[in-house]
């Protein structure tokens, strides 16, 4: 995987510059800078800040083939539902499924 192109994809379907990948991921602006001028390939501290500013995981950033993405909405549900516990899981899915049959 060529992992700079991988950033400058998930840069661009964000519309986002080298700037504001530098202000999103907090990272210095030498280290993006270098990204890209020395196509200097990141350490993993460097790139789990690229990927917390793009809000995906380091699985997400390496998976191959054909990505799913999730509106807004559909991302908020999936962050909210990764803060519950097994019982509230099981809750909202009684719940959901009992809504289904309305």
């Amino acid at each position: 995987m060529d992992v700079i192109q991988r950033i400058r994809d998930l840069m661009g379907e964000r519309g986002w510059t080298a700037y504001e990948l530098t202000k999103n991921s907090s990272l210095p602006s030498s280290t993006v800078s270098n990204i890209f001028r020395r196509n200097t390939i990141p350490s993993i501290a460097t790139l789990e800040g690229i990927c917390d500013a793009f809000g995906i995981s380091l699985s997400q950033f390496f998976a191959e083939g054909e990505r799913v993405i999730l509106t807004p909405e559909q991302a908020e549900l999936l962050k909210r539902w990764s803060a519950l516990s097994k019982s509230q899981r099981e809750a909202v899915l009684l719940l959901m499924g009992q809504m289904g049959e309305l």
